[in-house]
């Protein structure tokens, strides 16, 4: 059977230095930390998840150290000795504490990766997943120079299918509109990452011409209205990445008609149950999703790979290789761009196993329970 008991949680607190700043108006971010899940049952299977909020609140309000305390004190106790008889029970279960979507999705995560281990399932086809590759994309920053466009070169040779820019006041219009009518192959993404508040509707509808795929977040998360009113305006599409904390979210979304398609990123959404009724959600009303990322290391990452493999995701996400952020990772085996795709594992559950030795070499601090 694929139900389990929990007997043992393990929480591994890891800090990564990335091979190259990773720099936004929001933040720069040179080291990565983060908390890593094993969950382990009765048979001594071990489901995985991963914690993926920031060391500080510059992106939300959950923080490495919020989360930390809230897996230790509240989330993780209760479920030691827990008989889980399907994977949704685990987030079921921590209902009784507020918010901490993203402590809870570690846990969830942790769990449905165990169950599709017990079911001898790997957890893309568990979810029903219809593809077995995933289009790749990556994420470049900085300015639109000759630097930018030998890494989009690279990204070209290497297969990648998307490329994601950060715009703000800075960028040059003219020069972005080049670059995308240079590679017309590529699906070209602008991040606003809530700008357009403070800059303002004027400045964003003048990116609407240089002909961008889409643009995720121009305004900040609670700017509804804006976003109401650049959707309508606008023949660009617009996508809603942070304001999409929940599925009572995108219910909103689509009342409103706030933005025309979903950026689901499971680690801030409480993770893969409540990532799927959004993924329902969005299938009744035919409204596009892709997969965002967070930065995060390969564990993360393999769930969302999985989700990806679902039939309403129809875009390009945040899927580049291990090595693009990091010198190494901290799974087995590595997750490789080949032909600008990812293959989906076929081994149970997310296919990929923790790098003992990588996360001892990065450890911080671990606490075990049960």
């Amino acid at each position: 059977m694929a139900s389990f008991t929990i007997k043992e949680i393990r929480l591994h607190r890891i800090e990564v230095p990335l091979k190259k700043p990773f720099t936004t108006h929001l933040q720069s971010v040179e080291v990565r930390e983060s908390i890593l899940i094993e969950v382990v049952d009765e048979h001594g299977n071990i489901g995985l998840g991963e914690c993926v909020a920031f060391s500080s609140p510059w992106y939300t309000e959950e923080t490495v150290q919020t989360c930390w305390n809230a897996l230790k004190h509240w989330l993780v106790p209760p479920l030691i000795d827990m008989k889980v008889r399907n994977p949704e029970a685990v987030y079921e279960a921590l209902r009784f504490v507020k918010g901490n979507r993203m402590a809870k999705a570690a846990l969830d995560m942790a769990s449905w990766d165990l169950f599709a281990r017990r079911s001898e399932k790997p957890l893309w086809r568990l979810l029903g997943g219809i593809r077995e590759k995933i289009d790749a994309g990556i994420v470049l920053t900085g300015g639109i120079n000759e630097d930018l466009y030998k890494r989009v070169e690279l990204a070209i040779q290497t297969g990648y299918k998307r490329v994601k820019l950060k715009i703000d006041e800075t960028t040059d219009l003219d020069a972005l509109s080049k670059l995308i009518a240079a590679y017309p192959s590529l699906y070209f993404f602008a991040d606003g990452n809530g700008i357009f508040s403070r800059l303002g509707a004027e400045n964003l509808y003048v990116f609407d011409d240089v002909g961008l795929t889409l643009i995720e977040q121009p305004f900040i998360e609670e700017d509804w209205a804006l976003a109401t009113e650049a959707s309508r305006v606008m023949k660009t599409p617009i996508a809603l990445d942070e304001s999409i904390r929940s599925v009572e979210d995108v219910s909103r979304m689509i009342d409103q008609k706030a933005g025309r398609i979903i950026v689901l990123k499971p680690g801030r959404v409480g993770g893969i149950t409540e990532s799927l009724r959004i993924h329902e959600l969005a299938r009744q009303d035919n409204i596009p999703i892709w997969i965002g990322g967070m930065i995060e290391f390969g564990v993360s990452k393999a769930h969302n790979l999985a989700l990806a493999s679902l039939p309403q995701v129809q875009y390009p996400g945040d899927f580049s290789a291990s090595d693009h952020f990091w010198k190494a990772d901290i799974i087995t085996p590595s997750i490789e761009v080949i032909d600008g795709q990812i293959k989906l594992s076929e081994a149970a559950g997310i296919g990929y196993s923790l790098d003992e030795k990588m996360v001892e070499q990065y450890l911080i601090e671990k606490l075990t329970f049960g």
